[in-house]
């Protein structure tokens, strides 16, 4: 009992991972028949060529490593900050501010200040938009990186006559790096996924992934809809499968010291 109510469960995780590669791929997929009528690569044609999918997976793809670049280093070094800091808490509950409503009312609320500044509807607004909304996180992801004990570490290379680029040189960012990995990770998949700050700052001219997959589920365009969404799913699939590896062969090299 107990195994075929796991095996259910994982046949239930696993099911959308096949169902939309196989429904971006049917020719026709009418109810109620259980397979599509037939399989071929035209939409994929279609949607990289005349669909713009080509474009939108190199736009988000580009968005979501710059943000995840430059919220991960700066999102660390203000951690760093405010976990030394004595208003540590009033500090990190503004850090919490930006997810208490949701992002499309939190755009509403920024829209003004984008249309004033000429970046609504430009990459480089949806970049700060994502910014925005991806930074704050990145604060609270690395706060509680800083323990005592880091912060003890760094004080260490001072007592010593260390320099503070000496101190991150050689201690803070080696010792770090797991951290750092996994914060690039979280971020990314973030950015990659943000939709509402990036449709009303972009205002439909930066069709990043996400926005074309809406885009093609209001269109009611379910095999365009599935390419989408398979190109939104599997990257991060990707990228979690390389932590994985990651995680494996450091635990397996500490192990082997």
């Amino acid at each position: 009992m107990k195994k075929s109510a796991f095996a259910g469960l994982i046949l239930l995780l696993v099911l959308p991972f096949a169902y939309l590669p196989l429904l971006a791929l049917a020719t026709q997929w009418r109810f109620p028949r259980l397979l599509p009528e037939g399989l071929s690569l035209e939409h994929w044609q279609l949607a990289w060529r005349i669909g713009g999918m080509a474009d939108s997976l190199i736009l988000s793809v580009v968005c979501a490593a710059l943000v995840a670049l430059s919220s991960t280093a700066l999102g660390f070094r203000i951690a760093h900050v405010i976990a030394g800091h004595r208003r540590r808490r009033l500090l990190l509950s503004v850090a919490y501010l930006p997810y208490a409503f949701s992002p499309v009312i939190y755009a509403f609320c920024l829209q003004f200040f984008f249309l004033k500044t000429n970046l609504a509807g430009t990459l480089a607004g949806v970049l700060l938009g994502q910014f925005l909304i991806v930074f704050p996180f990145s604060v609270i992801l690395f706060v509680n990186h800083w323990t005592p004990r880091l912060q003890h570490m760094e004080a260490l290379v001072y007592t010593l006559g260390g320099s503070p680029w000496a101190a991150w040189r050689r201690v803070l960012l080696p010792v770090s790096r797991p951290a750092l990995l996994n914060g690039l990770f979280q971020t990314f998949l973030l950015a990659w996924f943000e939709y509402g700050l990036t449709t009303v700052v972009g205002q439909g001219r930066v069709a990043t992934l996400p926005v074309r997959v809406y885009q093609y589920v209001g269109e009611a365009n379910p095999y365009f809809a599935a390419l989408g969404s398979t190109l939104l799913i599997w990257p991060p699939l990707l990228l979690l499968w390389l932590n994985y590896r990651y995680q494996n062969l450091k635990y397996a090299a500490v192990a082997n010291r």
